[in-house]
């Protein structure tokens, strides 16, 4: 009952105000505008895999080996939670709603965090080499008609041993709190649809652009098959973290950073936003986790 409290405020801490035709934002400093959501309580229950081929492990037991990190510019190997025995008890799912969670409990002292990435943008293939390489476990959230032009690109993602899911963003990126409930079904079911016709299967997971949603929102989201909805407590924007709360990550925060290019970056690159943000989860001294296998 505790942590179920925690988790609603939390999850009321959760979202984002900024508009953006091709994404969660023209602006990047920041990309995401954390504020605050308007739905009522939701809770939930685990839900199985993603689109993505079942892993053989947890991304630990694929580390990259010593070179990779130095590749990329980091000072030290990037850190890898292992697969937890079992997932963290989360508390039970309101009637017809999916679970709404923006952290993940983690056991006491377990400094563990979870990279999540959106939209589609922008594909670069040196953070094709880069993922790979460093064997990054990456939730990626994908937008029909920002991701479609090149979905063999995440799909590289999905496939390079490093356990990377594909999950739902919506067709077109709407603030989902504007729309009536048959066009929000709409929009989630229809990507459902696209995306089990293009990697096989439907997502179980689904994030709300710009972290916005209301009762209308959950409903047809669990009538479209999802089980979860997953938010965020910090947003990378070009160098650092913008935090929900206080001023560092916190164990269990899931992280949320978008497929961006220059012109989004303010002349920065993927990569270069890639390694900042794995930079600043080393320095707090956190180490990454896949999403999947704790939640």
């Amino acid at each position: 009952m505790k942590y179920a409290r925690r988790l609603t405020a939390g999850t009321l801490a959760a979202g984002a105000l900024a508009l953006s035709l091709t994404g969660c934002g023209n602006s990047v400093d920041p990309i995401e505008r954390l504020g605050r959501k308007t739905a009522d309580g939701h809770a939930g229950a685990s839900a199985s895999a993603s689109a993505s081929p079942s892993p053989s492990g947890s991304p630990s037991a694929a580390s990259p080996g010593d070179e990779a990190y130095r590749k990329w510019g980091l000072n030290a190997p990037v850190q890898f939670a292992p697969k937890p025995p079992q997932k963290p008890a989360l508390p039970p799912a309101a009637p017809g709603k999916p679970l709404v969670v923006d952290r993940i409990p983690v056991p006491a002292g377990e400094k563990v965090v979870f990279l999540t990435f959106d939209d589609g943008a922008e594909k670069d293939p040196e953070f094709l080499k880069m993922a790979a390489d460093l064997k990054l476990p990456i939730s990626m959230f994908l937008t029909d008609n920002i991701a479609s032009s090149d979905y063999g690109h995440f799909e590289k993602i999905r496939d390079n041993g490093s356990g990377s899911t594909i999950n739902n963003h919506t067709l077109t990126h709407p603030n989902m709190r504007t729309l009536p409930f048959a066009a929000q079904k709409k929009e989630i079911c229809g990507q459902q649809e696209r995306l089990e016709k293009r990697f096989g299967a439907k997502p179980t997971r689904f994030r709300p652009p710009y972290g916005n949603y209301n009762d209308d929102t959950l409903k047809a989201a669990a009538e479209c098959g999802i089980t979860q909805v997953v938010l965020w407590k910090a947003s990378m924007q070009i160098n650092d973290f913008q935090y929900a709360e206080g001023s560092g990550l916190k164990p269990g925060d899931i992280v949320l950073a978008h497929f961006r290019g220059p012109s989004e970056l303010k002349g920065e690159n993927e990569v270069q936003m890639t390694k900042h943000m794995l930079e600043s989860i080393q320095r707090q001294g956190y180490r990454i986790g896949r999403l999947e296998d704790w939640l």
